[in-house]
């Protein structure tokens, strides 16, 4: 075998081909380096003096499905120049490291279609040794986000685990990318990222975020430029709540056939006219419970009216038609809208934004949606700074089905 096969192979240069070996399964190459080439490991200095040597093995690419080792025999070296006496370097491995450069290369291209596990199954080496290959990789690139360029963002928290977990995430809308995750779901989790944000003079147009009181005050706190939209999500899902408890009360009230119908139509209320299934009925199911209660009925068909804000064809327009609804809730006597329509009162600034920015932080409940898949392939990570960076990376991350 030509010494130039371990460079075009597995990228070895500056070392000669000895001899090869076989056996137990594997394939063995072992090299040398020559002694003109021998350099200081600490000032660079190639006046040393040979003082042994130490034989190491590291793993590079397999060939044909077998394991391949490379076999060198590592030169401890003194140097004339600072008086230090220690092993050379190996140029084609990381220090303290059994594998070659090329090999950590695979695992890692490895890991963006397949999990740790199956990853170290197919290469033959434990789990450990791929997680922290991959974990120093993520560190390379994603350990700290690059802020400067960051124009819109959205800020959310996700349930991570068990025992009431919780993350906050914030997104890079216009990349995907996420670019901070913090412990908690408090204005304290974010005190970092704002932080990091004035250092990298980013100058951030609008974040979309909920209606939490946390996050408004820290956003007006730390961006006071920005335009602050209230996600359509999440405003939809909190009159959805408030039309579930006023079902209960109504179904509560009620007797014999009123009650047994109010029962069953729960997630038919919720859920949107078009999306009732026809072959089941739910269309008809839902008129005769709302023809069974005036206020139930008021409640459900101006919830399908608050849908419409968000269509309207200028923000002029989305003013007018949102008091024009604040004032319909308010008329219907019933306090659920009334108290609702208090809320889209004091936040409608916030609202009334997305006609500026039309942002949400549906990309964002897609990320989320995405980290607890990545837990639950995993079963969970007791290393927190590895899932971190996984969650920086997942803008980057593909899973295919291998086997």
């Amino acid at each position: 075998m030509s010494t130039s096969i371990l460079y075009h192979g597995w990228g070895i240069r500056g070392y000669r081909y000895v001899r090869s070996e076989f056996g137990g399964g594997r394939i063995v190459y072992v090299i040398a380096q020559e002694d003109w080439r021998l350099r200081c490991p600490a000032c660079g200095s190639r006046r040393v003096v040979c003082r042994g040597q130490f034989e190491r093995e590291f793993k590079t690419l397999p060939i044909g499905g077998r394991p391949v080792v490379i076999r060198l025999p590592i030169q401890r070296v003194e140097c004339r120049e600072c008086g230090v006496v220690r092993q050379a370097k190996v140029a084609f491995a990381e220090e303290r490291r059994s594998y070659t450069h090329a090999f950590e290369r695979l695992a890692v291209d490895l890991c963006r279609v397949m999990t740790i596990q199956d990853v170290a199954g197919h290469l033959g080496v434990s789990w450990d040794v791929v997680k922290d290959m991959h974990k120093r990789h993520l560190g390379r690139r994603f350990a700290r986000p690059k802020l400067k360029r960051l124009r819109q963002i959205a800020i959310d928290e996700i349930s991570v685990g068990h025992g009431q977990r919780y993350l906050t995430v914030v997104l890079d809308l216009v990349s995907g990318a996420v670019v901070f995750v913090g412990k908690g779901k408090s204005a304290e989790s974010l005190a970092p990222f704002w932080r990091r944000l004035r250092r990298s003079g980013a100058k951030v147009k609008a974040v979309a975020i909920d209606m939490s009181p946390a996050y408004i005050d820290a956003v007006r706190t730390n961006l006071p430029k920005a335009k602050m939209v209230f996600d359509r999500f999440h405003v939809v899902k909190l009159f959805n709540e408030k039309l579930s408890e006023l079902r209960r009360q109504v179904q509560s009230g009620a007797e014999g056939l009123a009650k047994k119908v109010l029962k069953c139509i729960r997630w038919l209320l919720l859920r949107n006219p078009e999306n009732l299934d026809e072959k089941r009925n739910e269309k008809q199911r839902l008129e005769e419970a709302l023809r069974l209660n005036k206020p139930l009925a008021t409640a459900y068909y101006l919830k399908e009216d608050l849908r419409q804000f968000w269509e309207q064809p200028d923000k002029p327009t989305a003013r007018r038609f949102l008091k024009d609804w604040m004032a319909r809730a308010t008329a219907s006597g019933i306090q659920m809208l009334a108290k609702f329509a208090r809320t889209l009162w004091i936040h409608e600034a916030g609202l009334l934004a997305w006609y500026d920015f039309p942002i949400s932080t549906g990309p964002l409940e897609g990320t989320n949606n995405k980290i607890n898949t990545l837990q639950r392939r995993a079963y969970g990570y007791r290393d927190q700074e590895y899932f971190t960076l996984r969650i920086y990376s997942l803008h980057e991350t593909k899973y295919a089905l291998v086997g």
